[in-house]
């Protein structure tokens, strides 16, 4: 893998309570020296990060009811719709995680479904390319069988990606949650890792195992490692 390779796999990421303005400009500016897929960071920042970003071949991705999937579904379609008009490229929306496990399953998937035509629509009317959308299962909370039902609420919704964790659980992504995503998802459908993923060899234990993007706060860290 060339290092522009392994940098288009990561979208750099900065979801800490204590992140700040100055904190989100100097992700930008690595962003754009690594030239990393995107970077991912709270609803509040995404203008700023549009803004310093505008013109580099990096994404603005945000995270929509983060990190339990609880809001309600016009909450998560209103805060999707926002996000798109302030600048992001990609949505990051957590699958309702209470309804998931309390077997409403028709719930789940008809939120997912809301947000990506609210996204779509967006993109649409202002004349930009379509946002990616994301789902985020939190696979650390799910057994196998729950796994494979989120997959198929994800590919009924219209997902383009579905992402194995927040990194606020007990447990991140593993390479045994993303071979099986990969698995019993169709091709349209990509898998994102994110969770733990700290060091070069995880990054790529996770492309290996069939991710095409990792969510990770040690871009940097991993950009430098690969360059020896």
């Amino acid at each position: 893998m060339h290092a522009d390779e392994l940098a288009k796999t990561i979208d750099h990421t900065m979801l800490r309570a204590d992140g700040t303005s100055h904190d989100v400009d100097r992700l930008c500016r690595e962003a754009r020296k690594y030239h990393f897929a995107a970077v991912c960071l709270f609803p509040q920042f995404v203008g700023r990060a549009a803004d310093l970003l505008r013109g580099a071949d990096v994404k603005v991705c945000t995270v929509i009811s983060f990190p339990f999937g609880a809001d309600t579904a016009r909450t998560k379609v209103f805060a999707a719709d926002d996000a798109v008009a302030r600048g992001a490229d990609e949505i990051d929306v957590v699958i309702n995680l209470p309804a998931l496990l309390s077997g409403e399953f028709g719930a789940a998937r008809d939120e997912l479904s809301s947000v990506v035509r609210a996204v779509r629509m967006k993109t649409i009317n202002s004349g930009r390319g379509d946002a990616v959308v994301k789902t985020i299962i939190e696979t650390c909370y799910l057994s196998n069988k729950m796994k494979l039902m989120a997959c198929k609420i994800c590919e009924q919704a219209g997902v383009d990606f579905v992402k194995t964790s927040t990194g606020c659980g007990p447990k991140g992504a593993t390479v045994q949650d993303v071979e099986l995503l990969r698995d019993c998802l169709g091709e349209h459908v990509s898998v994102k890792a994110s969770g733990g993923i700290r060091t070069l060899r995880d990054v790529e234990l996770m492309i290996n195992a069939g991710a095409v993007r990792v969510g990770t706060s040690a871009g940097v860290a991993i950009m430098k490692d690969f360059h020896g």
